[in-house]
């Protein structure tokens, strides 16, 4: 598909990114992704990226979808936008989703957007279709003028409740640790839903959770009535050329007051014996996920266990790649893969059967993937954590947090730990931050 590009150069960068998600307000079909000058190799290719106004698109439930989704991809062979739903596992095995859901995401949705933008180094790159290339020059003066958005909502009339209370929470766990005993599973991610009726601004939220987090995988979706306001720290998997990339994250601590407590709790964490066995299980169930599409011998552990600091807790991350075997589409690298390693369990198929027995949410966005794929087949996707979803028909506002467990959980521990991940969205929602 044939695009008119043009360049220009931008100063304030700060400034213009949060003009120009400000005019995409006006799109029924937005895709906004910024990694927030997050600075490591294997981070995304642009500093940010703005898609908007659907030509084409893609939705339907799980049923053949990836099938769907690869011959979109073949057919557009152009820039498309969207996500991947966390109960796309029941197009992949044998598995179902009967939990409870309040939020109503289509399982799979991508469009392909009339207006992209791409933002890297002070450079705004402009990619227009055809048909609407002429409106180049008026949309770049209306993004220069457009006022950077004012905080006018603190939403601290929101109610938020949790889906089940501690103590069921609690017996759950329990019920996976007895399913790990039994050795039915080594390791599966428990989680659980926090939820609110009633109304929000939804880029007056985005704007306050990013500003809490700047996470390397920060996503603003808007497609139709439904919304992900994501402030991610974790990739699920990129293809640049013939190198495959994943990044699960498996391992987490609070950041400390003071440079010498905050490095402590980073030693403490790369140092913890039950955080690095999750870590490096799912290493393994990522090197076993390549390895499906992978030229023989090509697939490697970049980086084990290292841990990260961002603005509201310290990460475990490690890096693994492989290059992708020939004859291998780019949508079948997804589909041996997803869902991610580090959102279900080990073995994976088991965990996830045991997950939807002991969770009562549907998972749907959450867990899922936000990215796109380029003209050439490459692909970048986040993995949906520390988000709040919302969906306006309905208004239902909904965020989820979860944590590992392994034979070396406890289970008050673990429960700590979700409402560490909850923080930053339940601070928002309730205008604390």
């Amino acid at each position: 598909m044939n695009r008119t590009s043009k360049s220009i150069s931008i100063s304030h960068l700060d400034t213009f990114k949060e003009q120009l998600l400000v005019w995409a307000q006006q799109f029924e079909e937005i895709v906004w992704l910024d990694s927030n000058d997050y600075n490591h190799q294997n981070y995304p290719e642009y500093d940010a990226i703005l898609a908007v106004d659907a030509f084409t698109s893609l939705k339907t439930d799980f049923q053949g979808a990836f099938d769907q989704l690869e011959e979109y991809q073949n057919t557009t062979k152009d820039w498309i936008f969207g996500y991947l739903s966390y109960d796309l596992k029941n197009d992949t095995e044998r598995l179902t989703s009967k939990n409870t859901d309040k939020l109503h995401f289509a399982d799979l949705y991508f469009f392909q957007p009339k207006k992209l933008f791409l933002i890297k180094n002070n450079t705004l790159e402009i990619h227009y279709l055809s048909m609407v290339d002429d409106e180049i020059e008026e949309d770049i003066n209306e993004i220069y003028t457009a006022h950077t958005h004012t905080s006018k909502n603190n939403h601290s009339d929101l109610n938020i409740e949790n889906k089940i209370d501690k103590d069921s929470y609690l017996k759950r766990v329990g019920e996976m640790l007895d399913h790990i005993a039994r050795g039915n599973i080594y390791e599966a991610n428990m989680c659980q839903e926090f939820y609110a009726t009633g109304t929000i601004n939804p880029l007056d939220t985005y704007i306050r959770l990013n500003a809490i987090s700047a996470p390397p995988f920060a996503t603003f979706l808007k497609l139709e009535h439904q919304y992900a306001l994501c402030a991610s720290p974790e990739r699920y998997i990129r293809k640049q050329g013939d190198k495959i990339i994943s990044q699960p994250i498996k391992g987490t601590a609070r950041r400390g007051e003071g440079e010498e407590k905050d490095s402590a709790f980073a030693k403490a964490l790369s140092q913890d014996p039950k955080e690095r066995s999750e870590n490096i299980m799912i290493v393994d169930l990522v090197r076993n996920d390549l390895s499906r599409t992978a030229k023989k011998g090509s697939v490697k552990v970049e980086e084990l266990c290292r841990v990260y600091p961002f603005k509201q807790v310290h990460q475990m991350i490690s890096t693994v790649s492989s290059e992708i075997g020939v004859g291998i589409s780019p949508v079948d690298v997804i589909r041996s893969t997803f869902p991610m390693g580090s959102m279900t369990g080990a073995p994976k198929v088991k965990a996830m059967q045991i997950i939807e027995a002991l969770e009562v949410s549907k998972r749907g966005l959450y867990s899922g993937a936000i990215g796109y794929f380029t003209p050439t087949g490459d692909f970048d996707f986040n993995v949906v954590i520390r988000s709040i979803l919302y969906n306006t028909e309905k208004e239902y506002i909904s965020y989820t947090v979860g944590s590992a467990i392994t034979a070396g959980s406890i289970p008050e521990k673990e429960y700590a730990e979700c409402y560490l991940k909850a923080r930053a969205m339940r601070n928002v929602l309730e205008g604390i931050s």
